[in-house]
Parts: C-alpha cells; structure tokens; sequence
C-alpha cells in the first residue's frame, strides 16, 4: 500500500467528519494531521500577549516631534 498526500480544505467539522465516515466505508486507512504553524509558538504568543495589552489600552502613545528621542536615534 502506498500512502497518499490529500489536502482538504473544509468550512466546519461536520465536513472533517463526512470525510472521515466517506474513507471508513471504503476500508481506507488515514490518519488527520494538523498542519504545522511556520511560526515559532514562543513568538505566535508574544504576539497574542501584546494584542491583548493594546485592546486593554496598555500602550504608550508618543508624538510624531516626540519620536525621535522615544527611538533614541
């Protein structure tokens, strides 16, 4: 038997599910994976961290004449 790479794009569970019941009725033996995020988890959760800081308003907001010596250039 030689695996096969399918990709399927679905829209909600009960497609994952009617896939899944569609290969057990014809004996098809597969396995789901979740495809893997390129991002490093460590970073997806900083990111996550710092858009909850802005919508609880804990950010510092800084003028444009004012930028330059808030970047220290």
């Amino acid at each position: 038997m030689k695996p096969v790479n399918i990709t399927a794009y679905t829209d909600d569970a009960s497609q994952i599910e009617a896939i899944k019941a569609f290969m057990k009725a014809l004996k098809i033996k597969f396995e789901l994976t979740k495809e893997k995020s390129p991002y490093d988890p460590a970073f997806v959760e900083k990111v996550l961290d710092s858009k909850q800081q802005a919508e609880n308003g804990q950010v510092t907001r800084v003028k444009k004449e004012d930028l330059k010596a808030f970047l220290k250039l």
